[in-house]
C-alpha cells in the first residue's frame, strides 16, 4: 500500500504495528481506514462519516481487486520481467478510488527532487489541517474547495512556485468532474485538459486512483533508463525507447515499471553526482 503514501511521515497515512491507517475526504465525508492483517484474512476498520466507503473499498485500496489477467503469460516473454514477477508473485496494484490526493501530490512532485515535493507537500497539508476521525492523530488531505480558494502565493513558503500552485488550484476546481469519472481513460482525458497538467502527472494519478496497470509515467527522468537498461541491457534510454521496449507488455506496462521499482533496479550512472529528480515533464 506504500503508493497511497508520500512517506513513512505522511501526515494522512501511517503504518503503525502492523497496522496501516489512511485518512481520506470521500465522497461520503472524511473517513480514516484502519487494516490489519489477521489469520490470513485482511481486517477493515471504519471511523468517521465516510468509514462506510471506506471499508467498503478497502479491498481495492490493499490491491485485491487488481486484474491480473493475461500477464503471467506477458511476463513470460522476458526472462527479466519473468523472474521478477515470480519473486513478487504477492505484488499488487492499489486502486484508492480518490482522485484529488493523488493529483495534489503529482503536481507538487513536478520537476523538483522528492525531497522538495515531500516538503511542498506536508506543509499543503498542515497549513490547511483538519483532523481525520479515529483514534490515531492523522490530517485530512486538503478539501479541494478550501484549495481552490486559495491564491497561488499562499503556496510559496511551502516552496511551491506559481506555476504548480496555478496547476494545483485549477484542478482543485474540478475536483469534482475528476471524481465522477468513470475509468482512467475518462479521467486522463480530463486531467490532460487541464493547463500545467501532461502526460506524466495523469499517469500518476491513474496508477494510483484507479489501479491502472497500464499507465506509463512518460517524461520521468529515471524510468527511461530503468526500462533501457533492465529489458535490453541499454544504460540510457529516452521515452520513445521505453515505450518501445515496454509494447509487448500492454495492458500491463505500468505493472512493469512497478515491478522493476520495487526491485530497486536501476540503470548505471554516469558523471558527477547529481540531486535525485523524479521527472522531466508534467
Amino acid at each position: 500500500m506504500r503508493p497511497l503514501t508520500f512517506s513513512p511521515y505522511d501526515p494522512c497515512a501511517r503504518l503503525i504495528a502492523g497496522v496501516f491507517w489512511w485518512a481520506a475526504r470521500t465522497p461520503d465525508g472524511p473517513g480514516t481506514l484502519a487494516l490489519r492483517p489477521e489469520g490470513g484474512d485482511l481486517i477493515a476498520e471504519g471511523h468517521g462519516p465516510g468509514a462506510g466507503w471506506m471499508v467498503e473499498h478497502a479491498d481495492a485500496a490493499a490491491g485485491l481487486r487488481d486484474d491480473l489477467t493475461g500477464f503471467a503469460e506477458l511476463a513470460a516473454s522476458h526472462p527479466v520481467v519473468a523472474r521478477l514477477a515470480s519473486q513478487q508473485a504477492g505484488l499488487r496494484m492499489p486502486a484508492s478510488g480518490l482522485i484529488f490526493p493523488r493529483v495534489l501530490r503529482a503536481v507538487l512532485e513536478q520537476k523538483v527532487t522528492g525531497k522538495e515535493a515531500y516538503r511542498g507537500y506536508a506543509a499543503t497539508v498542515r497549513h490547511f489541517a483538519e483532523p481525520a476521525p479515529g483514534p490515531l492523530r492523522l490530517l485530512l488531505p486538503p478539501d479541494p474547495a478550501v484549495i481552490a480558494a486559495a491564491p497561488y502565493w499562499v503556496f510559496h513558503p511551502f516552496g511551491v512556485e506559481q506555476r504548480r500552485a496555478e496547476t494545483l488550484i485549477r484542478a482543485a476546481r474540478m475536483a469534482d468532474r475528476l471524481q465522477r469519472c468513470a475509468d482512467s481513460t475518462q479521467a486522463t482525458r480530463l486531467l490532460r485538459s487541464i493547463p500545467g497538467i501532461g502526460p506524466w502527472t495523469a499517469a500518476e494519478v491513474v496508477r494510483v486512483a484507479y489501479g491502472d496497470a497500464d499507465a506509463v509515467s512518460v517524461g520521468d527522468y529515471h524510468v527511461p533508463n530503468t526500462v533501457a537498461w533492465a529489458l535490453a541491457g541499454e544504460p540510457r534510454g529516452d521515452d520513445a525507447r521505453m515505450l518501445e521496449l515496454l509494447e509487448p507488455f500492454r495492458g500491463h506496462r505500468g505493472r512493469v515499471c512497478w515491478l522493476l521499482e520495487a526491485a530497486a533496479v536501476q540503470a548505471p550512472k554516469f558523471g558527477p553526482r547529481a540531486p535525485i529528480r523524479s521527472f522531466a515533464h508534467y
